[in-house]
């Protein structure tokens, strides 16, 4: 059995494709690609994080690309494993019903925060040791960010617009992750990192 972990699936969402600049040619191409990619990596026994924003439900007349009326389950049954869903800030009305805000699993040696928003990521505290941060929620524009009055948090965006546009398994990230220690290993390089990639913390808090 193998964990994975995505975000910001957007199924259903048509104007996600023209927002995020998504390859493909319109919803029905952009469903069934998500859907083929999550299939072949993930199998049935295996388990999947959803961190936030995996499906968009319109209503019948409602606005043109921002969604399709069809429920969440229609999408979770066509695709492989056991999946744990975090709640995102377009999942308040798209029948996930999901209750978790946020989540914290230890793997590989690592307690993982699980949120969908950066901004909601989890300090390390005496008593709650968060070793990494994953979240969703920014899409395209990074793939890795640095918080904290030191830099000493990491966050790792694993939305599907950053991995092209497939699940990673926890020991991808992990191994990521890894990387991005070993190579921003103090304030300097991680606030150069930050800036490289344009990351504004109030911008995204806003």
């Amino acid at each position: 059995m193998k964990y994975f972990v995505t975000s910001d699936t957007h199924y259903g969402h048509g104007n996600i494709i023209t927002y995020c600049h998504r390859p493909f040619r319109d919803l029905a191409h952009m469903n069934e690609r998500l859907m083929k990619n999550f299939n072949e990596r993930v199998k049935p026994e295996d388990t999947c994080f959803f961190l936030g924003d995996f499906c968009f439900k319109n209503s019948p007349g409602g606005n043109q690309g921002e969604g399709v009326p069809v429920k969440s389950d229609e999408y979770i049954n066509a695709l492989n494993g056991k999946k744990v869903f975090v709640k995102g800030n377009h999942d308040g009305n798209n029948s996930t019903k999901t209750i978790i805000e946020n989540l914290v699993i230890n793997y590989g040696g690592l307690r993982i925060a699980m949120i969908h928003d950066p901004c909601d990521f989890l300090e390390s505290t005496t008593f709650n040791r968060v070793e990494l941060n994953l979240c969703g929620h920014v899409h395209q524009n990074w793939k890795h960010t640095w918080r904290g009055n030191s830099m000493e948090h990491l966050l790792v965006n694993v939305g599907v617009d950053v991995w092209k546009f497939y699940p990673a398994t926890l020991d991808e990230v992990i191994g990521y992750a890894l990387k991005a220690w070993k190579g921003q290993p103090d304030f300097k390089s991680r606030l150069k990192h930050n800036t490289r990639s344009d990351v504004r913390y109030g911008d995204l808090c806003a």
